[in-house]
């Protein structure tokens, strides 16, 4: 999971946050959540924003790829992440495509603020 974290806190902006008690992590930039994390059953489950076209069309060629947990069905997917069903890279362009999504949602000035903060 610790790996998952990493690559999420990599982000541009991107902070920790516990808004529904310890479990689960969930990923913001600019207030917005991009990924939320748990663990089930000691395997990994991570929500993600999605285009909804291409959140449709993952799901038919993975079964490891459902409509997200508790989430808009439209826009989100969680993926169980176990290791096999999909790969390290896979899991990563989802990851980014989420991050993105979320943060160019974002107005300029919320944008030219983490810009700043990053300096």
């Amino acid at each position: 999971m610790e790996i998952w974290i990493d690559y999420c806190e990599d982000k541009l902006g991107a902070v920790r946050d516990y808004p529904f008690g310890p479990s689960p992590l969930v990923m913001k930039v600019g207030g917005k959540m991009f990924a939320l994390l748990t663990m089930d059953n000691n395997v990994l489950h991570i929500s993600l924003k999605c285009d909804p076209v291409i959140a449709e069309n993952l799901r038919e060629q993975n079964e490891a790829i459902q409509p997200g947990y508790h989430l808009n069905k439209k826009h989100w997917n969680t993926v169980r992440v176990d290791g096999v069903s999909i790969s390290d890279d896979e899991l990563k362009a989802m990851i980014d495509h989420s991050y993105e999504l979320v943060y160019k949602s974002l107005g300029r000035s919320a944008r030219a603020e983490i810009a700043e903060e990053q300096k």
